[in-house]
């Protein structure tokens, strides 16, 4: 209790502990969640280049701007439209030709090009989706009323434009709404970097302000009392703020969530241990602290990419599948996905349980060279 008293003291002296993790935590709750307000984005800036000026190019045009996501900006050319597009200041554009309407008439095929600008991965495919869906629809109508003045009835004119009628369902997520895809899974994936970094942090600056040894007198000469002792304010801290965000997330937010909630606050639990050791052997391979922070944070990076919220993990090369389980992101993302999707309960998510207690094998690898690093401080602290 030495140690810990002793850490709490250094966190009240020290600002930046509080400031990098409620501070860091507390301002990107606030932004996510209020970045989507609308659970998708709205009124994304679409271009329309019409050459054909008719009744029905005007009419698609109409319905382009009814929807919820797009907003239409006109252009007079081609070159007009693609400067736009390629300074980010409309996220897709599509040009409808010349002769559009009289093609219609005629029974030939008319064009209508969509140019999307897929640097804007959320924007660039809503926007492409909008306008794919408009170009559909617009073609059923056109096919309608071609089959109306052949004399067909509506049910005879259905089943030859949509023979096959799809029903699609979202899988946990009915409201599509977005926030709840990105920050199920960018929120926790913030909490292990602030455990990651604050973790490491916290135990090389014993190094570089030479209290390592002071640090060992508090814990009876002990390197594991004194390990334990220091690491349970931030245990402690960790998990407060990671089951407050679930309460955020999951209660007052009503993010979907099929399962148990108390499932959540353990899987939380687990990545805050997990995250904590991969900082523990991380600083202890490396008992610089600069160096150690440089890891970390690379580390903690890469886990955003291999999670396989934003890319499957199975559609990538078979070296970064495997490379992918060394990350606690990536279990604590498949327990989530089992409770809060699917609501499996523990028999669907105990293989995830299993590997992020795996990681509580990390820090015995390290453990003699931290102890040696903090008893003789033969290690450079710039």
């Amino acid at each position: 209790m030495a140690v810990s008293r002793r850490e709490l003291r250094i966190m009240r002296q020290r600002p930046v502990y509080l400031l990098a993790s409620i501070g860091v935590m507390t301002f990107c709750m606030v932004f996510f969640l209020t970045l989507l307000r609308d659970r998708i984005p709205q009124d994304l800036p679409i271009g329309v280049v019409d050459m054909d000026q008719s009744s029905l190019s005007r009419n698609f045009i109409r319905q382009l701007e009814a929807t919820r996501i797009g907003k239409t900006v006109s252009f007079c050319s081609y070159q007009e439209a693609r400067k736009a597009l390629q300074t980010g200041k409309i996220t897709s554009f599509c040009m409808i030709s010349e002769g559009f309407y009289s093609d219609v008439l005629a029974n030939r095929q008319p064009e209508l090009t969509m140019y999307v600008n897929t640097l804007y991965f959320v924007g660039g495919a809503l926007s492409y989706k909008e306008l794919l869906t408009l170009v559909n629809l617009s073609s059923g109508a056109v096919q309608r009323e071609v089959f109306r003045a052949k004399g067909m009835d509506d049910s005879s004119i259905m089943g030859q434009i949509q023979p096959i009628v799809i029903d699609s369902h979202n899988i946990g997520n009915p409201a599509a709404d977005y926030r709840a895809f990105l920050c199920s899974a960018l929120i926790p994936g913030i909490l292990e970097t602030i455990i990651i970094l604050v973790t490491v942090y916290a135990i090389g600056s014993e190094l570089k302000h030479g209290t390592s040894r002071h640090l060992l007198e508090k814990a009876g000469g002990s390197m594991t009392a004194a390990m334990l002792g220091k690491l349970l304010p931030y245990t402690v801290l960790f998990t407060t703020m990671g089951i407050i965000c679930d309460l955020i997330l999951y209660d007052w937010m009503e993010f979907p969530m099929a399962g148990s909630i108390w499932n959540m606050f353990l899987g939380t639990f687990l990545l805050v241990l997990a995250s904590e050791a991969a900082a523990f052997f991380i600083v202890g391979t490396l008992p610089v602290l600069r160096l150690a922070i440089s890891i970390s944070a690379l580390y903690s990076m890469l886990a955003f990419s291999l999670a396989g919220f934003s890319l499957p993990v199975e559609a990538m090369p078979p070296c970064i599948q495997g490379l992918a389980a060394a990350f606690p992101l990536r279990h604590f993302y498949l327990m989530y996905v089992q409770e809060g999707i699917f609501g499996s309960g523990f028999a669907g998510w105990y293989p995830q349980v299993i590997a992020m207690l795996c990681f509580l094998g990390l820090p015995p690898l390290v453990y003699r060279r931290l102890q040696r690093a903090y008893i003789d401080l033969n290690f450079p602290r710039k």
